[in-house]
């Protein structure tokens, strides 16, 4: 498929984030490859679905919905591609913003047929104006980023990262849409994994599926103040944890952690060193980073622990829809 259709899904959740969606909106009525189409999908929140209605009613790319599932960014995800026309559909965060030629990397990934979906490189902007020092480039996804650790190119993966990313329409023809019940629910508990297990799944469902990340088509994602702090850190990491036993439970534990084994046996341990070698060369938070990479670990690893005995007590349960929209009917 060459010059593919690409529709955009922004999943929003709250007026907090007003100018920041707004934002998010406009990088990609800006793109050098244009969108057919902006669909935002409003989660349960019938005033901002009420602001952002009246905000676009004259701009008819851009269309707005009501999240048409239960609340939760999987279902908002659900909600967008039964709504959207093109034949590919990427998704942007809600407080992030693409660079001019996001679209057109991800459209060209998709010469080939076999490729099902294509992901980029997220860069965080931190509310201080600068990465705290004690925090590891190894657990950037902790806020939503690219992390180091994940090759550069365009290179072959398991899964893309659901805050930027595209999917061809057949992959859910193929295996259905996000599983409700294992990513985010507005303000709750930030659980996540939800991309994980879609292309899991996908990869079973399509035996030939090529899935792939362009480090070229990037985004900028905002960090707010709250989560540059050891708190969310901790929090996130342990959210991280339940998620990927949820991940196992449906997908199984050899292909629910392989990509995390190798990120735990090679990545981990030489941020640890570098982060000792830095302290050992007086070198700002060296210590620091090493001592929250070994954190995030053990944390991580007592949330899967939880996660995987409220499973089998049966105390989890997520489920996966069919998508059906436009092109149904």
């Amino acid at each position: 498929m060459s010059d593919p259709d690409i529709s955009v899904v922004i999943c929003v959740y709250t007026e907090d984030r007003w100018e920041d969606i707004l934002a998010a909106v406009a990088s990609v009525r800006t793109q050098s490859y244009p969108a057919l189409e902006t669909l935002l999908v409003v989660d349960h929140n019938p005033a901002l679905l009420d602001r952002l209605t009246k905000e676009y009613k004259e701009v008819g790319e851009v269309r707005v919905f009501a999240n048409a599932g239960p609340r939760g960014l999987s279902a908002g995800r659900n909600t967008g591609i039964a709504a959207s026309r093109g034949e590919v559909i990427a998704f942007l965060d809600d407080d992030a913003v693409a660079e001019q030629d996001w679209l057109r990397h991800f459209a060209s990934g998709y010469a080939d047929p076999h490729v099902m979906a294509v992901g980029g490189r997220t860069v965080p902007i931190w509310a201080s104006g600068r990465r705290p020092a004690w925090f590891p480039e190894e657990f950037d996804w902790v806020v939503g980023c690219t992390y180091k650790g994940i090759p550069s190119g365009l290179v072959r993966v398991r899964n893309v990262l659901g805050g930027n990313a595209s999917f061809r329409r057949s992959a859910f023809d193929a295996a259905g849409g996000f599983a409700t019940g294992i990513g985010r629910d507005g303000d709750k508990r930030p659980l996540g994994c939800e991309e994980t297990e879609l292309c899991i799944r996908l990869s079973r469902a399509r035996a030939d599926a090529v899935l792939l990340i362009d480090d070229r088509a990037v985004i900028h994602h905002r960090v707010p103040e709250a989560r540059e702090h050891f708190g969310y850190f901790r929090t996130r990491a342990y959210a991280e944890g339940l998620s990927k036993a949820l991940v196992a439970r449906s997908v199984g534990a050899d292909k629910g952690l392989e990509s995390e084994r190798r990120y735990a046996t090679r990545v981990l341990p030489s941020g640890v060193v570098r982060g000792l070698r830095d302290a050992a060369l007086s070198r700002p938070g060296g210590a620091g980073r090493a001592g929250a990479i070994v954190a995030g670990v053990l944390t991580a690893a007592g949330g899967y622990v939880v996660g995987t005995l409220r499973a089998r007590r049966g105390g989890a349960t997520f489920s996966v829809v069919e998508i059906q929209g436009e092109r149904d009917g």
